[in-house]
């Protein structure tokens, strides 16, 4: 029997139910226990209230995020909100313990502002509006002191973001393993080294590509982590009309795009030997050395086949290429796109001639 796996709430929707909560209390003197608010796409969410308490003269109401069965960071953690009324008119957001400031251009808050999105703003807007007569304003703090630790978990510290999380949320929902969500997560990158000035950036799958990027002496404002999802991503820097991407990683994942794999996850996609034994093959290899590739667990035990038979300057070069060429041909020629491949420990194996030319507009003084 399937498990139907329980959906939870985002960081976004705590902060909302918090400032409800708190502006109950602030207006009515109600210490209420669960709130009901509207989610972005249009759901009522009942959301527990931990408490709602007196510090300082501040009132601050406390939210315990669940996210359900989805393997969110944020599962447990203490979401605090704390709501002044202004005369101004204006709904205004704080950062407080935990929630970082936006440094750098291309996100969708502006630099100096806390790193509120603009969903869970709408969120908490909605409910001052709902609360408040026509013209009384109110200025809001988040708070999640477990958000400077958190945050070293995510790519905040890449996209610029610094002190702390985000909090966000686009429906105000949490789906439980969301692929969409993740994959949204990830494009953010690519808008902030546009904003940077890189319209040529380099696509690396983690931190081992990430890692030899860097110690290429590459930009590392022009480096975007694609997870296993390449193919999307060259989708989404196709749609923002970069000019060059350069793919760069080891070849266990890289040599899947030789094979026309753009979601490279093991249990997805596989096909790593048989494109090496293909192409070693195609390049001259004899029947027992096909067997041996075949006969390998990684791609770095096949490495030593191919360099038995003397084939390494030419195989790695020419699955770049191919790797190169299918990638085009994925977001329709709307892009350039080179690939250098290389092993764990960061050598390089190949690269083709497009990644060359994408390196010398990236300043790489290799070339």
């Amino acid at each position: 029997m399937i498990k139907k796996l329980k959906s939870g709430y985002t960081t976004g929707s705590c902060a909302a139910a918090g400032t409800k909560a708190a502006l109950l209390f602030l207006l009515k003197k109600v210490v209420p226990t669960e709130v009901e608010i509207d989610a972005l796409s249009g759901e009522k969410l009942h959301i527990p209230i931990k408490q709602v308490k007196v510090s300082k003269g501040e009132i601050w109401a406390e939210v315990i995020k669940d996210a359900g069965d989805d393997p969110d960071i944020t599962h447990g953690v203490s979401v605090f909100t704390k709501v002044i009324l202004n005369n101004n008119g204006n709904v205004r957001f704080f950062a407080g313990d935990g929630i970082g400031i936006v440094t750098k251009a291309g996100l969708s808050v502006p630099v100096g502002q806390p790193s509120i999105n603009p969903g869970p703003r709408k969120m908490m807007t909605n409910v001052v509006h709902e609360l408040l007569p026509a013209g009384q304003g109110c200025d809001i703090t988040i708070a999640i002191p477990l958000g400077k630790e958190l945050a070293k978990r995510t790519l905040n510290p890449i996209l610029g973001i610094e002190g702390g999380i985000s909090v966000i949320g686009t429906s105000g929902i949490v789906r439980p393993m969301s692929e969409e969500g993740f994959k949204n997560s990830l494009t953010p990158q690519i808008d902030v080294a546009l904003a940077a000035g890189f319209s040529n950036q380099i696509f690396v799958p983690g931190k081992i590509g990430e890692n030899i990027a860097v110690n290429l002496g590459l930009p590392q404002q022009a480096i975007v982590q694609t997870s296993n999802f390449i193919g999307y991503m060259l989708e989404y820097a196709a749609d923002k009309k970069l000019a060059g991407i350069l793919l760069l990683g080891h070849l266990g994942k890289l040599v899947k795009v030789a094979a026309g794999n753009f979601y490279t996850h093991s249990k997805i996609s596989d096909a790593r030997l048989e494109t090496m034994a293909a192409y070693s093959a195609l390049l001259g290899m004899d029947k027992e050395g096909v067997k041996k590739i075949f006969d390998c667990i990684t791609t770095e035990a096949a490495m030593e086949v191919v360099e038995e038979y003397h084939l390494e300057h030419k195989l790695y070069p020419l699955l770049c290429k191919r790797a190169s060429s299918r990638a085009m041909q994925h977001v329709f020629q709307k892009l350039q796109v080179g690939t250098i491949m290389a092993t764990l420990k960061g050598k390089i194996l190949g690269m083709d001639e497009n990644a060359k030319e994408i390196g010398r507009k990236l300043h790489w003084n290799i070339i």
